[in-house]
Protein backbone atom coordinates (compact mmCIF):
# COMPACT_ATOMS: atom_id res chain seq x y z
CA UNK A 1 0.00 0.00 0.00
CA UNK A 2 1.86 3.45 -1.52
CA UNK A 3 -0.43 5.04 2.23
CA UNK A 4 1.96 3.64 4.80
CA UNK A 5 -0.38 2.20 7.72
CA UNK A 6 1.01 3.53 11.31
CA UNK A 7 -0.13 0.99 13.12
CA UNK A 8 2.14 -1.94 11.40
CA UNK A 9 5.21 -1.64 13.48
CA UNK A 10 7.17 -3.99 10.68
CA UNK A 11 5.85 -1.17 7.74
CA UNK A 12 6.89 1.56 10.02
CA UNK A 13 10.29 0.37 10.45
CA UNK A 14 11.23 -0.07 6.76
CA UNK A 15 10.07 2.69 6.68
CA UNK A 16 11.84 5.15 9.09
CA UNK A 17 14.82 2.83 7.87
CA UNK A 18 14.42 4.72 4.44
CA UNK A 19 13.78 8.28 5.88
CA UNK A 20 16.71 8.16 8.00
CA UNK A 21 19.38 6.97 5.23
CA UNK A 22 18.21 9.11 2.77
CA UNK A 23 20.34 11.82 0.94
CA UNK A 24 18.07 14.21 1.81
CA UNK A 25 17.03 13.15 5.01
CA UNK A 26 15.65 16.01 7.41
CA UNK A 27 14.18 15.60 11.06
CA UNK A 28 11.34 16.89 10.42
CA UNK A 29 10.74 14.05 7.93
CA UNK A 30 10.93 11.68 10.35
CA UNK A 31 7.79 10.00 11.84
CA UNK A 32 9.17 10.98 15.27
CA UNK A 33 8.85 14.57 14.57
CA UNK A 34 5.05 13.77 14.51
CA UNK A 35 5.25 13.59 18.41
CA UNK A 36 6.52 17.20 18.96
CA UNK A 37 4.15 18.24 16.52
CA UNK A 38 1.56 16.59 18.53
CA UNK A 39 -1.09 19.08 17.47
CA UNK A 40 -1.11 17.98 14.15
CA UNK A 41 -2.20 14.75 12.56
CA UNK A 42 0.06 12.57 10.81
CA UNK A 43 0.35 10.34 7.04
CA UNK A 44 2.94 8.89 5.43
CA UNK A 45 3.24 7.58 1.80
CA UNK A 46 5.91 5.99 -0.35
CA UNK A 47 6.62 4.52 -4.24
CA UNK A 48 8.17 1.09 -3.92
CA UNK A 49 10.10 -0.35 -6.85
CA UNK A 50 11.04 -4.15 -6.94
CA UNK A 51 10.10 -4.51 -3.23
CA UNK A 52 12.43 -1.80 -2.21
CA UNK A 53 11.33 2.22 -1.53
CA UNK A 54 12.85 4.70 -3.66
CA UNK A 55 10.76 7.94 -2.50
CA UNK A 56 8.84 8.68 0.98
CA UNK A 57 6.62 11.96 1.89
CA UNK A 58 5.87 12.29 5.69
CA UNK A 59 2.88 14.66 5.99
CA UNK A 60 1.35 16.82 8.71
CA UNK A 61 -2.23 17.43 8.58
CA UNK A 62 -3.35 20.77 10.64
CA UNK A 63 -7.14 20.46 10.77
CA UNK A 64 -9.73 24.04 9.65
CA UNK A 65 -12.71 24.78 10.26
CA UNK A 66 -15.44 23.30 8.18
CA UNK A 67 -13.80 20.28 8.39
CA UNK A 68 -10.66 20.88 6.16
CA UNK A 69 -7.37 20.24 6.42
CA UNK A 70 -3.87 21.66 4.90
CA UNK A 71 -1.19 18.89 4.70
CA UNK A 72 2.30 19.44 4.89
CA UNK A 73 5.63 17.78 3.85
CA UNK A 74 8.43 19.45 6.35
CA UNK A 75 11.58 19.64 4.24
CA UNK A 76 10.24 16.93 2.14
CA UNK A 77 9.53 14.70 0.05
CA UNK A 78 12.41 12.37 -0.28
CA UNK A 79 12.60 11.69 -3.60
CA UNK A 80 15.45 11.96 -6.87
CA UNK A 81 14.33 15.89 -7.62
CA UNK A 82 16.38 15.01 -11.15
CA UNK A 83 13.48 12.24 -11.31
CA UNK A 84 10.78 13.97 -12.20
CA UNK A 85 8.60 11.45 -12.84
CA UNK A 86 9.25 9.84 -9.67
CA UNK A 87 8.57 13.31 -7.99
CA UNK A 88 4.75 13.22 -9.56
CA UNK A 89 4.44 9.93 -8.31
CA UNK A 90 5.34 10.48 -5.03
CA UNK A 91 2.31 13.20 -5.23
CA UNK A 92 0.35 11.34 -6.68
CA UNK A 93 0.47 8.76 -4.02
CA UNK A 94 -1.36 11.18 -1.58
CA UNK A 95 -4.13 11.84 -3.24
CA UNK A 96 -6.27 9.68 -1.44
CA UNK A 97 -4.85 11.66 1.87
CA UNK A 98 -5.99 14.98 0.25
CA UNK A 99 -9.68 13.57 -0.33
CA UNK A 100 -9.62 11.49 3.16
CA UNK A 101 -8.83 14.96 4.97
CA UNK A 102 -10.44 17.25 2.33
CA UNK A 103 -7.17 18.98 2.29
CA UNK A 104 -6.97 23.06 0.89
CA UNK A 105 -3.68 22.56 -0.40
CA UNK A 106 -0.26 20.13 0.17
CA UNK A 107 2.52 22.37 1.01
CA UNK A 108 6.51 20.79 0.80
CA UNK A 109 9.93 22.48 1.06
CA UNK A 110 12.18 19.90 0.27
CA UNK A 111 16.07 20.65 1.40
CA UNK A 112 17.28 20.29 -2.02
CA UNK A 113 19.54 23.51 -3.72
CA UNK A 114 17.83 25.87 -5.86
CA UNK A 115 18.59 25.72 -9.55
CA UNK A 116 16.90 27.51 -12.22
CA UNK A 117 16.19 24.64 -14.22
CA UNK A 118 13.99 22.90 -11.19
CA UNK A 119 12.50 26.15 -10.54
CA UNK A 120 11.01 26.77 -13.76
CA UNK A 121 10.14 22.92 -13.85
CA UNK A 122 8.01 23.60 -11.00
CA UNK A 123 6.48 26.33 -11.95
CA UNK A 124 5.44 24.56 -15.06
CA UNK A 125 3.40 22.24 -12.94
CA UNK A 126 -0.36 23.24 -12.84
CA UNK A 127 -1.97 24.20 -9.53
CA UNK A 128 1.32 24.42 -8.06
CA UNK A 129 2.38 27.98 -6.69
CA UNK A 130 6.30 28.10 -5.93
CA UNK A 131 7.30 30.23 -3.35
CA UNK A 132 11.06 31.42 -3.74
CA UNK A 133 13.06 34.32 -5.11
CA UNK A 134 10.98 37.42 -4.15
CA UNK A 135 8.62 35.68 -1.91
CA UNK A 136 8.18 38.11 1.15
CA UNK A 137 8.81 36.33 4.68
CA UNK A 138 5.11 36.24 5.91
CA UNK A 139 4.46 34.33 3.26
CA UNK A 140 6.77 31.64 4.07
CA UNK A 141 6.71 28.62 6.90
CA UNK A 142 10.49 28.42 6.85
CA UNK A 143 13.10 30.87 5.78
CA UNK A 144 14.61 30.80 1.93
CA UNK A 145 18.47 30.35 3.92
CA UNK A 146 19.46 28.55 5.42
CA UNK A 147 23.23 28.36 7.20
CA UNK A 148 25.07 24.90 6.76
CA UNK A 149 28.68 23.94 7.75
CA UNK A 150 30.28 21.07 6.38
CA UNK A 151 32.10 18.95 8.51
CA UNK A 152 33.02 16.42 5.85
CA UNK A 153 35.33 17.56 2.37
CA UNK A 154 34.20 16.74 -0.62
CA UNK A 155 35.50 13.08 -0.25
CA UNK A 156 34.19 12.59 2.88
CA UNK A 157 36.51 13.13 4.96
CA UNK A 158 36.39 14.03 8.46
CA UNK A 159 37.59 17.65 9.25
CA UNK A 160 40.21 18.44 11.92
CA UNK A 161 39.13 21.37 14.39
CA UNK A 162 41.90 23.15 12.79
CA UNK A 163 40.75 23.00 9.53
CA UNK A 164 36.68 23.88 10.98
CA UNK A 165 38.05 26.52 12.78
CA UNK A 166 39.79 28.07 9.84
CA UNK A 167 36.48 28.35 7.95
CA UNK A 168 35.16 30.37 10.17
CA UNK A 169 35.53 34.30 9.98
CA UNK A 170 37.84 36.14 11.47
CA UNK A 171 35.76 38.14 14.19
CA UNK A 172 33.61 34.25 14.61
CA UNK A 173 37.18 32.52 15.23
CA UNK A 174 39.05 35.28 17.64
CA UNK A 175 35.51 34.93 19.90
CA UNK A 176 35.76 31.23 20.21
CA UNK A 177 39.65 31.68 21.02
CA UNK A 178 38.98 34.53 23.50
CA UNK A 179 35.94 32.74 25.36
CA UNK A 180 37.86 29.70 25.88
CA UNK A 181 40.91 31.59 27.38
CA UNK A 182 38.23 33.50 29.63
CA UNK A 183 37.26 30.33 30.90
CA UNK A 184 33.75 29.69 29.03
CA UNK A 185 33.26 26.04 29.16
CA UNK A 186 30.48 23.38 27.70
CA UNK A 187 28.63 20.28 29.27
CA UNK A 188 26.20 18.63 27.41
CA UNK A 189 23.25 18.66 29.99
CA UNK A 190 21.48 15.08 31.25
CA UNK A 191 19.37 16.21 33.94
CA UNK A 192 15.63 17.37 34.07
CA UNK A 193 16.55 20.38 35.73
CA UNK A 194 18.95 21.13 33.22
CA UNK A 195 16.65 21.02 30.35
CA UNK A 196 14.64 23.38 32.90
CA UNK A 197 17.68 25.79 32.82
CA UNK A 198 17.75 25.84 28.96
CA UNK A 199 13.90 26.66 28.66
CA UNK A 200 14.84 29.56 31.42
CA UNK A 201 17.38 30.84 29.07
CA UNK A 202 15.30 30.52 25.77
CA UNK A 203 12.42 31.95 27.18
CA UNK A 204 14.17 35.05 28.24
CA UNK A 205 16.16 35.17 25.40
CA UNK A 206 12.65 35.27 23.36
CA UNK A 207 10.87 37.78 25.49
CA UNK A 208 14.24 40.37 25.18
CA UNK A 209 13.84 39.82 21.49
CA UNK A 210 10.35 40.14 20.82
CA UNK A 211 9.64 36.69 19.50
CA UNK A 212 7.22 33.91 20.36
CA UNK A 213 9.03 30.55 22.78
CA UNK A 214 8.05 27.20 22.81
CA UNK A 215 6.51 25.76 26.49
CA UNK A 216 8.85 23.55 27.76
CA UNK A 217 6.31 20.39 27.60
CA UNK A 218 6.79 20.92 23.82
CA UNK A 219 10.95 19.79 24.63
CA UNK A 220 9.73 16.93 26.95
CA UNK A 221 8.11 15.51 23.86
CA UNK A 222 11.32 16.14 21.90
CA UNK A 223 13.32 13.95 24.37
CA UNK A 224 10.54 11.34 24.11
CA UNK A 225 10.96 11.25 20.31
CA UNK A 226 14.68 11.61 20.06
CA UNK A 227 15.67 10.14 23.03
CA UNK A 228 19.66 10.44 23.49
CA UNK A 229 19.69 12.04 19.63
CA UNK A 230 18.52 15.24 21.26
CA UNK A 231 21.24 16.44 23.17
CA UNK A 232 21.44 20.41 25.27
CA UNK A 233 24.59 22.00 25.87
CA UNK A 234 24.98 24.90 28.75
CA UNK A 235 27.78 27.15 27.94
CA UNK A 236 29.42 27.88 31.49
CA UNK A 237 31.45 30.75 33.29
CA UNK A 238 32.14 31.13 36.41
CA UNK A 239 29.60 28.84 37.67
CA UNK A 240 26.75 30.85 35.97
CA UNK A 241 24.71 29.48 32.66
CA UNK A 242 25.65 31.77 30.24
CA UNK A 243 23.79 30.18 27.26
CA UNK A 244 21.83 27.08 26.52
CA UNK A 245 20.40 25.33 22.94
CA UNK A 246 18.57 22.02 21.76
CA UNK A 247 20.29 20.47 19.18
CA UNK A 248 19.25 17.07 17.26
CA UNK A 249 22.18 14.28 15.37
CA UNK A 250 19.61 13.17 12.91
CA UNK A 251 21.95 10.31 12.08
CA UNK A 252 24.97 12.44 10.98
CA UNK A 253 23.16 16.07 10.15
CA UNK A 254 23.10 18.18 13.18
CA UNK A 255 20.20 20.26 13.68
CA UNK A 256 20.49 23.35 16.34
CA UNK A 257 17.34 23.75 16.78
CA UNK A 258 16.41 26.30 19.89
CA UNK A 259 19.11 28.51 21.80
CA UNK A 260 19.49 31.34 23.78
CA UNK A 261 21.55 33.13 25.81
CA UNK A 262 21.08 35.49 29.25
CA UNK A 263 22.61 39.32 29.80
CA UNK A 264 25.46 37.85 31.51
CA UNK A 265 28.98 38.80 30.16
CA UNK A 266 27.87 38.06 26.63
CA UNK A 267 31.49 39.68 25.77
CA UNK A 268 32.92 36.30 27.24
CA UNK A 269 31.42 34.87 23.51
CA UNK A 270 29.15 31.76 25.17
CA UNK A 271 27.78 31.58 21.82
CA UNK A 272 30.13 31.29 19.47
CA UNK A 273 32.40 28.69 21.73
CA UNK A 274 28.95 26.60 22.63
CA UNK A 275 28.42 26.38 18.90
CA UNK A 276 32.26 25.38 18.00
CA UNK A 277 31.90 23.11 20.67
CA UNK A 278 29.01 21.53 19.19
CA UNK A 279 30.55 20.97 15.98
CA UNK A 280 33.92 19.44 17.57
CA UNK A 281 31.42 16.85 18.85
CA UNK A 282 29.73 16.09 15.93
CA UNK A 283 33.71 15.71 14.25
CA UNK A 284 34.25 13.21 16.76
CA UNK A 285 31.03 11.04 16.16
CA UNK A 286 31.49 11.73 12.71
CA UNK A 287 28.43 13.44 11.41
CA UNK A 288 28.90 15.43 7.66
CA UNK A 289 27.34 18.15 8.93
CA UNK A 290 25.58 21.40 10.98
CA UNK A 291 22.49 22.81 10.33
CA UNK A 292 22.18 26.15 12.32
CA UNK A 293 18.59 26.74 10.82
CA UNK A 294 17.28 29.68 8.69
CA UNK A 295 17.66 33.14 8.15
CA UNK A 296 15.11 35.01 5.50
CA UNK A 297 17.49 37.27 3.99
CA UNK A 298 20.79 38.16 3.71
CA UNK A 299 21.12 41.29 5.35
CA UNK A 300 24.50 43.33 6.75
CA UNK A 301 21.92 45.00 9.46
CA UNK A 302 20.58 41.16 10.62
CA UNK A 303 22.35 40.28 13.39
CA UNK A 304 21.27 36.78 13.32
CA UNK A 305 21.92 36.68 10.00
CA UNK A 306 25.69 37.90 10.49
CA UNK A 307 26.30 35.37 13.76
CA UNK A 308 25.48 32.18 11.33
CA UNK A 309 27.36 33.74 8.45
CA UNK A 310 30.77 34.03 10.88
CA UNK A 311 30.33 30.20 11.18
CA UNK A 312 29.81 29.48 7.31
CA UNK A 313 31.99 31.51 5.36
CA UNK A 314 34.47 28.86 4.13
CA UNK A 315 30.77 27.00 2.84
CA UNK A 316 30.19 29.68 0.68
CA UNK A 317 27.69 31.65 3.61
CA UNK A 318 24.01 30.64 2.87
CA UNK A 319 22.08 27.49 1.23
CA UNK A 320 19.74 28.39 -0.81
CA UNK A 321 16.94 26.24 -0.80
CA UNK A 322 14.82 25.49 -4.34
CA UNK A 323 12.02 26.88 -2.19
CA UNK A 324 8.37 26.41 -0.46
CA UNK A 325 5.96 24.57 -3.25
CA UNK A 326 2.37 24.53 -2.44
CA UNK A 327 0.02 22.02 -4.77
CA UNK A 328 -3.26 23.73 -4.56
CA UNK A 329 -6.35 21.21 -4.32
CA UNK A 330 -9.27 24.08 -3.53
CA UNK A 331 -8.75 27.23 -5.58
CA UNK A 332 -11.10 29.54 -3.63
CA UNK A 333 -10.34 28.35 0.21
CA UNK A 334 -6.81 28.26 -1.17
CA UNK A 335 -7.33 32.11 -1.81
CA UNK A 336 -8.83 32.48 1.12
CA UNK A 337 -6.26 31.12 3.60
CA UNK A 338 -3.42 32.80 1.51
CA UNK A 339 -4.52 35.73 2.17
CA UNK A 340 -5.39 35.47 5.92
CA UNK A 341 -2.11 33.52 6.84
CA UNK A 342 0.30 37.19 6.42
CA UNK A 343 -2.33 38.72 8.54
CA UNK A 344 -2.03 36.43 11.02
CA UNK A 345 1.55 35.97 11.12
CA UNK A 346 1.82 39.47 11.51
CA UNK A 347 -0.70 40.06 14.30
CA UNK A 348 1.29 37.28 16.31
CA UNK A 349 4.67 39.02 15.97
CA UNK A 350 3.33 42.34 16.41
CA UNK A 351 1.78 40.86 19.81
CA UNK A 352 5.07 39.62 20.65
CA UNK A 353 7.16 42.39 20.04
CA UNK A 354 4.63 44.39 22.33
CA UNK A 355 4.64 41.70 25.27
CA UNK A 356 8.39 42.02 24.96
CA UNK A 357 8.39 45.83 25.61
CA UNK A 358 6.07 45.90 28.18
CA UNK A 359 8.26 43.02 30.10
CA UNK A 360 11.23 45.48 29.33
CA UNK A 361 9.32 48.83 30.80
CA UNK A 362 8.20 46.87 33.84
CA UNK A 363 11.51 45.16 34.75
CA UNK A 364 13.29 48.47 34.01
CA UNK A 365 10.33 50.68 36.67
CA UNK A 366 11.29 48.09 39.36
CA UNK A 367 14.68 47.47 39.12
CA UNK A 368 17.45 49.48 41.25
CA UNK A 369 19.54 52.52 39.95
CA UNK A 370 23.05 50.20 38.74
CA UNK A 371 24.77 52.25 41.48
CA UNK A 372 23.27 50.67 44.13
CA UNK A 373 22.65 47.47 42.99
CA UNK A 374 26.23 46.23 43.43
CA UNK A 375 25.42 43.45 40.64
CA UNK A 376 29.38 43.42 39.23
CA UNK A 377 27.93 44.95 36.05
CA UNK A 378 25.59 41.85 35.20
CA UNK A 379 22.78 44.18 34.69
CA UNK A 380 24.22 45.98 31.46
CA UNK A 381 22.31 45.33 28.39
CA UNK A 382 25.00 44.68 25.69
CA UNK A 383 23.78 44.90 22.08
CA UNK A 384 26.77 42.67 20.63
CA UNK A 385 25.56 39.20 19.44
CA UNK A 386 21.65 40.02 20.24
CA UNK A 387 20.46 37.98 17.55
CA UNK A 388 23.17 35.26 18.41
CA UNK A 389 20.66 33.27 20.72
CA UNK A 390 17.93 32.36 17.94
CA UNK A 391 18.04 29.09 15.93
CA UNK A 392 16.10 27.56 13.36
CA UNK A 393 12.68 28.09 12.49
CA UNK A 394 11.13 24.72 11.64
Amino acid sequence: MPVLDLADPAAVDRYSAFVRSHPHRSVTQDLRWGIVKDEWGQEAVYVEEDGRIVAAMTLLVRRLPGGFSVLYAPRGPLVDWNDKDLVLRILAEAQPLVERHRAVMTRFDPEVLFDEGLDAWMRSQPGWRVKNVGADKDDLVQPRFTMVVRLQDEDGRQLSEDELLAKYDGKTRNKVRSGRRKGVTTREATEMADLVTFHEIYRHMAQRNGITARELPYFHRMRRAFEDRMHVVLAEHEGDVLAASVTVDYWGKLYYLYAGSNDIRRSTGPNQVMNHDIMVRGLATGAESYDMGGVFELSETDGLYLFKRGFCKGDGGATEYVGEVDVVHRPALYRLLASAVPRVQRGRRELAGRLSRARTALAARRARPPEVAGDGGRARVLTEDRTADQAGSR
